[in-house]
């Protein structure tokens, strides 16, 4: 799902503790589309919350250092075919000290167009996510809106997604983004993961960037996910470190029984 971190930051040596002790102070991680700036053409169950979590985080950009506390994405899932999508962060000014706020806020639905290879089809699996982008809890911003075509396809070797995203910023700037991800075979426990994108907001930065990690799937509903990931933005290096996780679980009762009797094994006649 789109989760915006499309974020610009360099991380310092004490960023990178803070992530840590994040990441060992929760309990558990997990998976939805995380590690990523893009997304695949899939949604959650129908009746599933997913939800991607990144505990904690350390930022050093030109404006000092700041304390992402956490970064989280919900997904819903309405139907087969359709999702809602809401996502935002809480962000701490550490160095000049200063006040937490709400900030990559936003609400999205998420529409399967073609159901393909990740729905069990054949063929490719394509979406499309609009939604609305959420002003800043501090600041100027505004609201601003974003409309998203996503291809996914499944081979025995690797997965592959990508994402072609039109958007007017928080700030009113048009914006072009767009992606590919590489994933390693489906069936593996550890997959090794990658992605480039290409981001212009126009008349404020020009962002290319390359990201390589892995994840580490426990189950179906649970992952964990490292990468790390380099960007020139405006010709300026930015480094980041990235670690989190996903985890879901159905709303309602009837939705757990019938999970379970999706899972559990046939009794002989």
């Amino acid at each position: 799902m789109l989760s915006n971190y499309r974020l610009c930051r360099e991380l310092s040596k004490p960023a990178v503790a803070v992530v840590a002790l994040g990441l060992l102070a929760w309990p558990f991680p997990t998976w939805a589309y995380r590690p990523f700036d893009g997304t695949d053409a899939a949604v959650a169950k129908k009746g599933e919350m997913e939800i991607e979590l990144q505990p904690a985080g350390g930022v050093r950009d030109d404006a000092g250092t700041k304390l992402l506390a956490p970064a989280t994405v919900i997904n819903y899932g309405l139907s087969d075919e359709w999702e809602a999508v809401f996502e935002g962060q809480g962000q701490t000014s550490l160095s000049p000290p200063g006040p937490t706020s709400l900030t990559a806020a936003g609400a999205f639905l998420k529409h399967v167009l073609v159901p393909g290879s990740l729905q069990d089809k054949t063929g490719p699996s394509i979406a499309t996510e609009f939604g609305v982008l959420a002003p800043d809890s501090t600041g100027n911003s505004g609201f601003g809106v974003s409309l998203a075509g996503i291809v996914s396809q499944r081979w025995d070797w690797g997965t592959m997604h990508l994402n072609a995203d039109a958007a007017l910023t928080r700030e009113h700037h048009g914006d072009l983004f767009l992606s590919a991800i590489v994933e390693g075979p489906s069936t593996w426990t550890v997959r090794p993961v990658a992605e480039i994108f290409y981001e212009n907001e126009f008349g404020t930065a020009q962002t290319f960037s390359g990201l390589v990690g892995l994840i580490y799937r426990v189950s179906d509903d649970l992952s964990f996910d490292v990468a790390i990931r380099h960007a020139l933005t405006n010709g300026r290096p930015v480094n980041e470190i990235r670690a989190g996780l996903t985890f879901g679980f159905p709303l309602s009762s009837s939705e757990q029984h019938a999970t379970r009797r999706q899972t559990l094994p046939s009794l002989p006649h």
